[in-house]
């Protein structure tokens, strides 16, 4: 076979995925009420949605259970062949039972079925086989239909397993929306990894105002700068009015252009007359990701966060989102003043 051309691969890659993606598609179309009748019946379990299944459709159940579990719906995998050796112990009566087996007749799922059947458990079965042993005792049937396996063989699971892994996918986010699950619940459930930090709050991830650099409107340029810096240094000093809310915003470009035009009589000005006024603000409870989007479509390197009575709390630094996001979200923002 080493005489296969590159585009002989890739014309079989793309049936493989053809195969596969016309047997969603074909699903998506013949999806019935049983679907939402399994929707139904997880979402009003008051125990854990089980799901088991063994070889490559265990994988995919363990998939499965994953993103039930991540999307608020409580899960676990049960291994078919574990379960028979004391693992039944981890399963409640009012547990759901999400069974996986294309034939409908796998060994181990059918030997689990009069246990399951005998605590009471209600049972979702996934399968191509509604006369099947599974099929007979599931109060709901949610087909895959007749399939060929997308290998020349039509024997490796390819195709069923990507129609599996789908229709898993389905009846959990379906599940999800009628839980009405919220990013705040997502949050919750993902604090770790990039994604749980672009769910961070922006008081999560911002400086407190005591490690802030702030100044009145009367105050010198040359007195500003002329303090000490926090522990953690900033590029920004808000600029705080009598009645404690931002006026604005001076930057050290804002500093670095005032010497550039040779302006330096300005250092002996209220810092008010050389600020950026009503510079753009974030309340408290804003999404990190949110913030860097703003960050990044108005070139700005940092935004002060406010409360909900609109006074500070701190300030969001471009320099501290460097390895709390992906790259690529922090890197368009550069040193500029506020706008």
């Amino acid at each position: 076979m080493n005489d296969v051309s590159d585009d002989d691969i890739i014309a079989h890659g793309r049936e493989i995925l053809r195969a596969e993606g016309e047997a969603v598609l074909r699903a998506a179309d013949t999806l019935d009420v049983a679907f939402c009748r399994g929707v139904r019946l997880i979402q009003r379990c008051t125990g854990s949605v089980v799901v088991t299944g063994i070889g490559k459709a265990g994988l995919v159940a363990r998939k499965i259970s994953a993103t039930l579990a991540s999307t608020g719906t409580p899960s676990h995998f049960l291994h078919p062949a574990e379960a028979m050796h004391g693992d039944l112990g981890a399963l409640r009566a009012d547990d759901v039972v999400l069974a996986l087996s294309q034939s409908g007749e796998t060994e181990e799922i059918t030997r689990l079925l009069p246990h399951l059947v005998a605590r009471g458990v209600g049972i979702v079965a996934l399968t191509g086989r509604p006369e099947s042993t599974l099929g007979r005792v599931a109060r709901v049937v949610v087909l895959t239909g007749v399939l060929r396996e997308a290998c020349d063989l039509g024997l490796a699971p390819s195709t069923s397993t990507s129609l599996l892994l789908a229709l898993g996918d389905a009846l959990a986010l379906a599940t999800s929306r009628l839980r009405q699950f919220t990013p705040e619940d997502f949050a919750a459930r993902h604090p770790g990894g990039s994604l749980g930090r672009q769910l961070m709050l922006v008081e999560d991830a911002m400086r407190p105002l005591a490690e802030c650099r702030l100044a009145h409107p009367s105050d010198t340029v040359r007195s500003v700068f002329s303090r000490p810096l926090p522990a953690r240094r900033t590029g920004a000093v808000m600029i705080i009015d009598d009645a404690g809310v931002v006026a604005g915003i001076f930057t050290d470009s804002d500093l670095a252009r005032l010497f550039e035009r040779r302006h330096d009589a300005l250092l002996d000005e209220p810092i008010g007359r050389v600020m950026t006024s009503r510079p753009t603000t974030l309340p408290v409870g804003t999404r990190l990701r949110d913030a860097v989007a703003i960050l990044e479509s108005r070139r700005l390197s940092e935004l002060p966060v406010l409360d909900h009575d609109g006074r500070p709390v701190g300030l969001l630094d471009v320099v501290d989102l460097v390895g709390l996001v992906p790259a690529e979200a922090v890197s368009a923002p550069r040193p500029a003043a506020a706008a």
